[in-house]
């Protein structure tokens, strides 16, 4: 009952978060930026489309990518332009490491710009091998996480992710080793034609491997894709979700720390989810997605019309929307328990207000469904581990929300 009754209220608040305007107004972002915001940078190319993937992706074409690459660097000097300052940095795609030239030099480009402190990378395990991994390396890069999703060959071919098997990951995932601060996996949960066995059998190479992160992703599927799956295979059913999520506990208790409720790690290691460490980021890139100031901003998904935007000189951002105090509330407080805890004296000085008076009942219901609990010593409200699956479900309709806006972005050429 109690996942029902969170999706249905996530349903109805992912609705008004993306009630999005098209006439945007660039003057927020004249004030200047210190290192409170992190960076974001899309790179929407993969040599194969994932069919189960929302995010904006297109396939690989040399020539596109060089532009791609070359736009990127303009659109960042915009915000260079205003006085904006990054540290932390975030590449996600796509495939970021899709063309290795271009994205090093863009490296060397943020390092040219910016005090660079961290940098986290996506990548898949078809492009790890030693000399990316000692390029990477060598231009700062922190982090390094592989979307291996399943061990399995069987499960692998059926998620269409067929640009390596089992075995090769496990190869490529030995060469990356050591190398990097954290080496984090992608691992999926809950795919219609995966059982909780092999789940387990996953979650085991993983340990065998012995490295420090895993993220664990629930299908999020778009409205057409989510149809298009469901004519494949089964049913995408929810209500198996949780079977899938006790295994994660199971297996990671004592062993691994939760970072997020996806996402474990063997001492304090960098994430992947800037939203829970940032309350202001920016993405750039097509279909990059920003946070600033209680404003949410969308960049244009279409490649040409990114492009045409900025060499305009002008922000390719295509929809907007101001937060009310509300809907600002509760996007932190929603993030904040993503991160397992949140921090009422942190949440004083951004509202100026006492919690319990902007979230008095939610926060009773929370507790009385075990999902938080008060640390008082630290004036924390921390999320239990029977809590942890019902964040997982927030956090799931979440971005299926924001993948149903991605899917309209993506076929409307927005």
């Amino acid at each position: 009952m109690i996942p029902k009754i969170i999706e249905f209220v996530m349903q109805r608040e992912g609705k008004k978060f993306l009630d999005l305007n098209e006439n945007f107004d660039e003057s927020i972002f004249n004030r200047k930026i210190k290192n409170d915001a992190s960076l974001y940078v899309h790179i929407p190319f993969c040599k194969r489309l994932c069919p189960y993937c929302s995010f904006n992706r297109y396939l690989f074409k040399e020539d596109l990518t060089k532009k791609y690459f070359k736009n990127l660097k303009k659109e960042l000097a915009l915000y260079i332009a205003r006085g904006f300052e990054f540290s932390h940095f975030y590449f996600g795609g796509g495939t970021p490491t899709i063309m290795m030239p271009e994205l090093i030099e863009f490296i060397d480009y943020l390092h040219e710009n910016f005090n660079v402190k961290q940098i986290s990378l996506e990548t898949n395990p078809l492009d790890v091998n030693c000399e990316n991994v000692n390029l990477l390396k060598n231009s700062g890069v922190k982090r390094l996480s592989i979307g291996v999703q399943s061990f399995d060959d069987e499960l692998l071919k059926s998620m269409g992710r067929t640009s390596h098997t089992g075995e090769e990951a496990r190869e490529k995932i030995l060469i990356a080793k050591e190398n990097f601060d954290t080496i984090n996996i992608d691992l999926m949960f809950n795919f219609p034609s995966q059982t909780c066995e092999k789940f387990k059998k996953d979650i085991k190479i993983f340990k065998e491997l012995k490295i420090e992160q895993v993220t664990f992703y629930p299908l999020m599927p778009s409205p057409h894709k989510k149809s298009a799956m469901e004519k494949k295979f089964n049913t995408v059913d929810n209500s198996r979700e949780r079977k899938f999520y006790d295994v994660i506990l199971d297996e990671m208790n004592g062993l691994y720390d939760p970072s997020t409720v996806w996402c474990f790690s063997k001492g304090k290691k960098i994430i992947d989810e800037y939203i829970i460490d940032y309350d202001d980021y920016i993405g750039i890139g097509a279909g990059s997605v920003s946070f600033l100031s209680g404003n949410f901003y969308a960049n244009s998904f279409s490649l040409e019309n990114y492009g045409n935007l900025i060499n305009k000189g002008k922000f390719p951002v295509v929809m907007w929307k101001k937060l009310s105090e509300r809907e600002f509330i509760n996007y932190y407080f929603l993030t904040k328990l993503f991160g397992m805890e949140l921090d009422k004296n942190k949440f004083y000085d951004k509202f100026n207000s006492d919690i319990h008076s902007k979230l008095r009942k939610e926060i009773a219901f929370f507790k009385f469904c075990g999902i938080i609990k008060e640390d008082n010593e630290n004036n924390k409200l921390e999320v239990t581990e029977k809590g942890m699956y019902y964040v997982n479900v927030m956090m799931r309709k979440f971005f299926s929300s924001l993948n149903g806006l991605r899917e309209y972005c993506i076929e409307n050429k927005i």
